[in-house]
């Protein structure tokens, strides 16, 4: 009709005129740090905004930038339990604090997040902790080496090196636990153990309580010298105890027993289950401030403790 206004331009507007995604549109025009667009895509992106006559809504804006604000984290079929759950905890606490929210997506294949997920949501930040253990990138989480959760196994190799243990048998899941994550913690433990002055751990791997007491026995056949067995978790060393007492195996007499990761039941098992805490909530905490590009405002999070019980 004439004399109508024309309709206002959107976002969206500008991403299809561009041939680009929404988020790479709101990247580029708010000018947000750390991203990596080429600068030929963002002249492209500008161009079709003035073209459009595209301005920000603001009640948009403030969406994006006040209290609503969004940090996206894939969990990324990390394997659960306390000290992860400590972390999102931690990450939670944080951001709340700095006036953000956070949204967790628990991707059990390990994948990357999609793009139409991100977005969809059009997050402040994306904290993608399969990234961080799996594929590196320059915040020196690489694997978990630096950093990272996983890196907390070397503390189970020399405790049992510290008790006069020389041979140390790993007991791995066979099932559930993404396979990367699991090489990561074989990787640390083998430097731990070579550190030590020991031999590359010998490994079970167990995945079927079931079948667990045969496992165990071929082990301690095939590896007469072991003496101590680090789990992979406390729930893989309850599946151990329970396992070796029906082998009739003394703990820790015959074999000494270390879990990992301060599970709920390890205190409740005879015998107690020693095991490795970690301050996971302070790692989480640092990593929400790390994400938004803040300085970290505490001391670095506690070395990993060994909960010492009857076990080990």
């Amino acid at each position: 009709m004439p004399g109508a206004s024309r309709a206002r331009a959107t976002l969206k507007d500008v991403a299809r005129a561009s041939g680009v995604s929404p988020a790479t549109v709101s990247f580029v025009l708010n000018e947000t740090p750390g991203q990596t667009i080429s600068p030929e895509t963002q002249d492209k992106v500008r161009a079709a905004a003035r073209q459009l006559g595209y301005t920000p809504h603001r009640i948009a804006r403030a969406l994006r930038e006040g209290a609503t604000r969004t940090v996206l984290l894939n969990v990324a079929g990390l394997p659960s339990g306390h000290s992860l759950e400590s972390f999102v905890i931690g990450l939670d606490d944080e951001l709340r604090s700095l006036d953000h929210t956070l949204l967790v997506t628990h991707r059990r294949d390990g994948a990357a997040l999609p793009a139409e997920i991100v977005d969809a949501v059009s997050p402040r930040a994306v904290l993608d902790l399969g990234a961080l253990y799996y594929g590196g990138d320059d915040t020196g989480w690489e694997g978990g080496w630096s950093t990272g959760l996983a890196a907390h196994g070397l503390a189970q190799i020399r405790h049992l090196a510290a008790q006069g243990h020389r041979e140390i048998a790993l007991a791995l899941p066979g099932v559930g636990v993404d396979a990367r994550f699991v090489q990561i913690r074989l990787e640390h433990a083998r430097e731990a153990a070579a550190s030590s002055g020991l031999p590359a751990p010998a490994e079970v791997w167990l995945a079927d309580r079931a079948e667990a007491p045969g496992e165990l026995a071929a082990l301690r056949r095939h590896h007469p010298g072991v003496t101590a067995i680090a789990a992979f978790s406390d729930d893989v060393a309850l599946v151990v105890l329970g396992s070796l007492a029906d082998l009739g195996v003394r703990v820790p007499e015959d074999m000494a027993v270390i879990g990992f990761d301060e599970g709920r039941h390890g205190a409740l098992w005879r015998p107690t289950l020693t095991t490795v805490r970690i301050d996971a909530e302070a790692h989480g905490r640092r990593a929400a401030r790390a994400v938004l590009g803040r300085e970290p405002h505490t001391e670095p999070p506690a070395p990993s403790v060994i909960v010492r019980r009857e076990s080990a």
